[in-house]
């Protein structure tokens, strides 16, 4: 993923945003010895083992096994992609990305972004101002018969444009933004009247409003619904240079604040997600205006490593979880699907159950959910419908695991008459028709044990303390050769090392996260006072590796003696001898 970058201008990256400072601003830190400690924020501690070293700049929790360079830090802190981390931190830094040095456009659209996201800001503050004015009455009136308190209007920042038809546009025009910013933001419309000459009037007129904000806190977009009976019940901002309805979700700015979540819960509507997190549900998103993409589907698993669809309870949002499972399969994202009753949707359901009935709703699983559907399509008064239900029932449940399948095929043994034997042999014969080579779904990356990490003989933990010596710097490279190391990922980063490469810019080389883990942990500044100490602790590490590599080869060498030919013997013997003396010396 840093391949688009130079790895010169990440390096000056990394030593240009100093992670202890960096990290300051999420964890409290103390120093102790040579690195600083803090309560993970990844995840729930009483005491400290997350800890951030300042030296070779990265940071690792010896709980949870995060870790990484101060750009996985932001990734990690903000849910943000690496081009995403690398472009805040490059902000910050005041360094120019360098695919932009030689665009000669890019500071006016830099600037033009940055009008239009005031623009938006600016435009939440009026509607919200309004909402508590005569011309917001009707507005607030609609959001206190959905039962919303003050406080949480205040946290989504709801508001109420006026029934005027520019009183918006000119607020802003006054305050010095354009007519064409606001009609690029989608704040104004512009026509011609048949007389040709131009007008223009607010986008959004007589209706509750609903700010669009993003994971950065910015305000780039907004939802509007009708206070009269009239279409569209919603109205929403259209793509413009700051927003781009496929890629983010409603409420991600409050998902990025809530940690440790262990599911996000997708709904259909801005309401659903304001009644939800009112009663105390945690984790709540909506999509904005369009059915699940892909886009959306990564941005979720960011903050959780599952997603619980809870759409309505009519037709379409019955077919939109179906359409959804499909999304987040492709993407490898467990999902589970709520199990809403009687038809309703989330803020109906919760407003009559409250809390705890939301608490036992049941989250079913993507292949009992398909089956329910498949089911209604299919008349089991019938031989016929019974036959055709269990061919396609077949390759939905050849799809999911052991544990999983057992339950499936009794249900549905049950719901047609066929055996078990019968049944299986006939997702045998559907997964053979099916097997195109589909991805398996991948699984979720976030770390949380100590069993995804790799090496715990102690000769493994000698050369693993070895690397970590060598990367501070400070033993000679006379005293170590690749040989030293048998792990070929630690041969890896002996060799980039030996290149002249930062132990902050390692991580970058890791395949998956775990491996990133391991890097980052043997990486660590080592817990040494001085440079005497670091090459004593070396020496120990060397004479324990070469003593098991003699200790081996001298196995070896006994075991051949008994059916070496007699001309090899000698020799054999003699590099024996030699191994047994270096033996003695190293003890």
């Amino acid at each position: 993923m840093a391949s688009r970058y130079p790895a010169a201008w990440l390096d000056e990256l990394r030593s240009r945003s100093d992670i202890v400072q960096i990290v300051s601003g999420y964890v409290a830190l103390n120093k102790k010895g040579r690195n600083y400690w803090g309560l993970c924020p990844f995840h729930g501690e009483k005491t400290a083992s997350f800890s951030v070293d300042g030296e070779h700049q990265l940071y690792y929790c010896f709980g949870c096994k995060a870790g990484g360079d101060v750009i996985h830090f932001m990734m990690d802190i903000e849910r943000l992609s690496f081009p995403e981390a690398v472009e805040q931190l490059a902000d910050r830094a005041h360094m120019t990305i360098p695919e932009m040095e030689k665009d000669e456009d890019y500071e006016r659209r830099r600037t033009q972004r940055e009008r239009l996201l005031n623009a938006n800001r600016e435009a939440a503050r009026f509607y919200h101002e309004t909402l508590f004015t005569p011309a917001g009455e009707a507005s607030l009136a609609y959001l206190r018969r959905r039962g919303l308190s003050d406080s949480v209007i205040r946290k989504f920042g709801l508001g109420a444009s006026p029934d005027s038809w520019s009183a918006m546009s000119d607020r802003l025009m006054e305050k010095g933004w354009k007519l064409d910013e606001l009609v690029l933001a989608g704040l104004t419309v512009r026509k011609k009247n048949d007389d040709g000459k131009e007008r223009y009037f607010d986008m959004f007129r007589n209706r509750a409003m609903f700010p669009i904000i993003n994971t950065h806190g910015n305000v780039i977009a907004f939802g509007g619904r009708t206070l009269e009976k009239r279409e569209p019940k919603y109205l929403n901002t259209s793509d413009t240079p700051v927003f781009n309805k496929r890629q983010g979700v409603y409420a991600a700015n409050l998902l990025r604040q809530q940690r440790h979540l262990e599911r996000v819960i997708l709904v259909e509507g801005y309401m659903d997600v304001v009644s939800l997190t009112q009663f105390g549900v945690e984790g709540v998103c909506a999509t904005l205006g369009t059915a699940l993409t892909n886009e959306q589907a990564r941005l979720l698993h960011r903050f959780a490593p599952q997603v619980y669809l809870g759409y309505d309870g009519d037709s379409a949002g019955q077919h939109a979880i179906l359409r959804g499972l499909d999304i987040l399969e492709q993407e490898g994202v467990p999902a589970r699907v709520l199990d809403f009753p009687d038809g309703l949707d989330p803020d109906e359901f919760i407003r009559r159950d409250g809390i705890e009935g939301f608490r036992k709703l049941p989250a079913i699983s993507p292949a009992t959910y398909r089956l329910r559907r498949l089911k209604e399509q299919y008349d089991l008064s019938t031989q016929d419908g019974k036959l055709a239900y269990a061919r396609a029932a077949s390759g939905i449940i050849a799809a999911v695991d052991p544990v999983e399948r057992e339950i499936h095929l009794k249900d549905l043994s049950l719901a047609t008459g066929f055996t078990r034997e019968t049944l299986l042999e006939q997702m045998n014969l559907t997964a053979a028709r099916q097997s195109t080579g589909k991805t398996p779904a991948r699984q979720p990356s976030r770390i949380r044990s100590a069993a995804a990490e790799t090496g715990t003989s102690e000769d493994l933990k000698a050369q693993e303390l070895l690397l970590s010596l060598f990367a501070s710097g400070q033993i000679p490279k006379e005293m170590i050769d690749e040989k030293d190391f048998e792990d070929d990922e630690l041969k890896s980063l002996y060799r980039e090392l030996l290149a002249g490469a930062s132990p902050a810019s390692l991580p970058d080389l890791a395949p998956d996260e775990a491996t990133r883990s391991r890097y980052t942990r043997i990486l660590l500044s080592p817990a040494a006072g001085d440079t005497d100490q670091m090459i004593t602790m070396a020496n120990d590490c060397l004479n324990r590796i070469r003593r098991t590599k003699l200790e081996k080869r001298f196995e070896e060498i006994s075991g051949m003696l008994d059916t070496a030919p007699p001309d090899t013997v000698p020799a054999l013997l003699k590099e024996a001898q030699e191994i047994s003396d270096k033996l003695k010396k190293l003890k």
